[in-house]
């Protein structure tokens, strides 16, 4: 009379939902986020000793601090010295056991926790730097990932190498599967859409000043930026091809706007994209000595970093 009872089956995942998943959760291996950690550790002692070294000297300007968004939100008073010293000392110290490899977790969330706060003091005297975005995204982000530290990737490349060996499938060497996990992926793709939004949404004010992106893109304003702050070689581009700087304006703004692109492009396409988007920094470096190192250096999460530590 009964029919036999079959135990139910789970649910194929959705095909939309699959698709978001790989987009968003990428299975990448742990290595680069060790190699991305040690990178961007390092331009963040180079960044508080050198770029954001203001919020020393805010100590002294209470009257001056104008608390950005999220500084209210967090209700932070004006920087003192005490303060300062103890965040600067934080960041030195988080990003050195970082860079060592030594409880990464631990120190990236101490790096973090303290990185926030400075960057929102380093805002909130007059002057927003647009250019750490990425960055801070980062250092919130990277501490996140489990079994990134040298010990873990260690034990996992020897139990990947005994495994090969026991299989007898190939040389013995190196895995040809590094230690990967979707929670390096998630960290990884979180830097990389920071990346992309430092360009994409710099359009906007471009239109709000200008009343269009065509105003902007045939303005003066490079060329007013050459004279008044530019190099040797600028200041010999107004005096001799002027006309070089709409059109350069105009392939700023195409690499602003087309950024998101690069977030679907694989292989020689994604390094090609890379290397443009650095060119560009390069130039503005050398015709008006603004380096937009903390954005630039974060372009590594779109890199196989993990490739260089095996070399």
């Amino acid at each position: 009379m009964g029919g036999a009872v079959t135990a139910p089956t789970a649910a194929p995942a959705r095909p939309g939902r699959a698709r978001l998943r790989a987009a968003l959760l990428p299975a990448l291996p742990l290595a680069r986020v060790r190699a991305l950690r040690s990178l961007l550790y390092a331009v963040v002692i180079l960044d508080v000793l050198t770029f954001s070294r203001d919020v020393l000297s805010h100590t002294g300007n209470a009257a001056f601090y104008t608390p950005v968004a999220l500084a209210r939100v967090l209700h932070l008073p004006p920087v003192t010295m005490p303060l300062a010293v103890t965040l600067l000392a934080l960041i030195l110290a988080g990003c050195a056991a970082g860079i060592a490899g030594h409880r990464p977790r631990l120190a990236g969330t101490v790096v973090a926790l303290a990185y926030w706060p400075w960057m929102l003091y380093s805002n909130s005297y007059g002057y927003v730097a647009h250019d750490h975005l990425a960055l801070m995204v980062a250092v919130a982000v990277l501490p996140t990932v489990s079994g990134a530290s040298r010990r873990e990737l260690a034990a996992a490349r020897a139990d990947a190498v005994e495994s090969d060996t026991a299989r007898a499938d190939g040389p013995v060497g190196a895995p040809a599967h590094p230690p990967s996990s979707e929670a390096a992926g998630w960290a990884l793709r979180c830097v990389q859409l920071a990346v992309v939004a430092t360009y994409f949404f710099s359009v906007i004010p471009k239109i709000l000043y200008s009343g269009s992106l065509a105003a902007w893109g045939n303005s003066a304003i490079l060329t007013w930026a050459s004279i008044r702050r530019g190099s040797a070689l600028a200041h010999w581009l107004v005096a001799h091809a002027p006309w070089v700087f709409v059109p350069a304006q105009w392939a700023g703004l195409a690499l602003e706007a087309l950024s998101p692109v690069v977030l679907f492009l694989r292989g020689r396409a994604l390094y090609v994209a890379v290397g443009l988007y650095l060119c560009f920094h390069l130039s503005t470096l050398v015709l008006l000595g603004i380096h937009f190192l903390p954005t630039a250096v974060c372009w590594a999460a779109f890199l196989p970093l993990e490739r260089l530590r095996r070399r």
